[in-house]
């Protein structure tokens, strides 16, 4: 049931804390940990090829199963409600997978170790991403999702800064007790947070609005998107999808390149203070946006904050320098923090009533192939590396600018969005 009375701090925080966990695990391990241990098992000139391949099959899996697992829960009946279940068996399946990411010593086992963590965690988000829609009017779902998006941008920065300091003591001593407290950390938060949610998150336990059909049935019309009721989802999709590749891009490769083309002495240390910097402006600038999006539209500011990122790009493209970093860093915080709450309100806007958390998982068919084929740039900043210094990591940066342009150009393209589409 939806919260009808004006919601409280609280209540923000309750259908909002998992999200935290999620993006202080995957943060810490897509930006830290996962480049550090590859360059304890595969080839130094290769690196951005094998980080590129393993995240990219880790991210389809992902863009598979979110759907799926949104469908079944949509569907799904139980004292404890329909979302809840699988937020605990997905976390629970991920806290024991987590430990064989620290015991792979080759990279073939890294690699179904980190799928492996990939399908487990899906199963618990698709379900969680449901809450908002589930539980806040949509004249709220603005507020709400940039407290999301706040929440999980400060954890984020605080524990990676964490996680971080124990990866460079790891690098220095090459003693695994520092790797396996950098797993231990982010573990412990998806925990607590998971426990959080369990607790305190009331669901409705009446039966689903949708029709209960057979397993094989849901999973096979998933990823069906009904054009014809919703024709603006596609738009959305093609748009988060552009502007997130900028983003995951950039993230992936950001440690590499920090080594390589700005060539700071502790890369692990330097990429958390530039997400230090990044978090920073995000927390200024994701709860406003949030907010301006209930009153405003969602679109003007998606639009704002692509341009911003395209400005930021710029800075770093022409002062590839540490200064430039932070500058660049400072700029992309607050185009991502814009992004980031104004794109997930849209996406709560446009999710069909009744099937909430099948649409928002489809929405990872955006969040995870931009994740997967951004890390694609992996290969071809090898190759172009190996032609010319640095000019992989330039043509990266041009990419970005691209997906930037293309990404905002597209979510024009949006009608106005109905109140009548959700609720």
């Amino acid at each position: 049931m939806l919260i009808e009375k004006v919601p409280q701090p609280a209540d923000y925080i309750k259908i909002s804390i998992f999200g935290a966990g999620l993006s202080v695990l995957w943060t810490s391990l897509h930006t830290i940990i996962i480049p550090v241990r590859l360059l304890d098992i595969v080839p130094e000139p290769q690196k951005n090829t094998y980080l590129g391949l393993l995240t990219f099959v880790g991210y389809i899996l992902a863009m598979l199963i979110q759907p799926v697992a949104g469908a079944f829960s949509d569907r799904f009946t139980s004292p404890m409600g329909r979302r809840r279940p699988f937020i605990l068996v997905g976390t629970l399946l991920a806290l024991l997978l987590l430990p064989t990411m620290g015991l792979s010593e080759i990279f073939i086992l890294l690699f179904i170790s980190y799928c492996s963590l990939q399908m487990a965690t899906n199963i618990a988000q698709a379900p969680f991403q449901a809450l908002i829609p589930d539980l806040m009017p949509q004249k709220y779902r603005g507020t709400a999702s940039g407290i999301k998006s706040l929440l999980e941008i400060l954890f984020a920065v605080l524990v990676v800064r964490i996680v971080a300091y124990f990866m460079d003591i790891y690098i220095v001593q090459r003693n695994t007790l520092w790797l396996w407290v950098s797993l231990t950390v982010p573990g412990l938060v998806i925990l607590g947070t998971m426990i959080a949610t369990f607790l305190t998150v009331r669901e409705q336990t009446s039966p689903p609005r949708i029709r209960v059909e057979p397993a094989t049935k849901v999973a096979t019309t998933a990823y069906k998107i009904d054009i014809g009721r919703n024709p603006n989802f596609v738009w959305f999709l093609m748009s988060r999808l552009f502007i997130l590749m900028a983003l995951g891009t950039l993230q992936t490769f950001a440690l590499y390149f920090l080594g390589d083309v700005v060539h700071v002495p502790n890369p692990a240390g330097m990429t958390a203070n530039l997400m230090i910097t990044v978090g920073i402006s995000l927390l200024l600038s994701v709860y406003p946006a949030g907010l301006l999006s209930d009153k405003l539209g969602r679109q003007p500011l998606i639009v704002l904050s692509g341009a911003i990122g395209i400005f930021g790009l710029l800075v770093l493209y022409f002062s590839p320098t540490y200064f430039g970093v932070l500058v660049c860093g400072a700029l992309l915080g607050i185009a991502t923090g814009s992004f980031l709450s104004t794109n997930w309100a849209l996406a709560t806007d446009l999710a069909l009533s009744g099937e909430e958390a099948r649409y928002l998982g489809l929405t990872n068919l955006a969040t995870a192939g931009a994740g997967a084929l951004s890390r694609l740039a992996g290969p071809m900043i090898d190759f172009l590396n190996s032609r010319h210094v640095d000019l992989g990591y330039s043509t990266m940066l041009v990419l970005c600018i691209t997906y930037f342009i293309i990404g905002s150009v597209l979510v024009m393209l949006i009608r106005r969005v109905s109140s009548n589409v959700t609720d």
